[in-house]
């Protein structure tokens, strides 16, 4: 496995929990309208509430728009839940 020397940073910005933006983002890892989980430079990022979407998505610079009522965020300290070699959209795209 191939670990990652350089950590690029991350930033969460919430608006009136309605709207969010986050940057230093690996991976999507799954999405519905209830809970989205992403990988970021600083752990696993899980973002429940309802009517949840992910507006933009820019895999090149890392950055995630999010769309919906945020009821809470939460970060995991475990950098991958499980990794077979894929992310979510690898495995989406096969």
């Amino acid at each position: 496995m191939e670990e990652r020397q350089t950590q690029k940073g991350h930033k969460l910005v919430i608006n009136n929990r309605k709207t969010s933006m986050v940057t230093g983002v690996l991976d999507v890892l799954s999405f519905d309208l209830n809970e989205i989980m992403l990988e970021t430079e600083q752990g696993m990022l899980i973002v429940k509430g309802t009517d949840l979407h992910v507006n933009r998505l820019s895999v090149e610079k890392g950055e995630v728009d999010l769309a919906g009522n945020i009821d809470s965020i939460s970060y995991s300290n475990v950098s991958q839940i499980s990794r077979d070699g894929d992310g979510f959209f690898a495995k989406l795209f096969k």
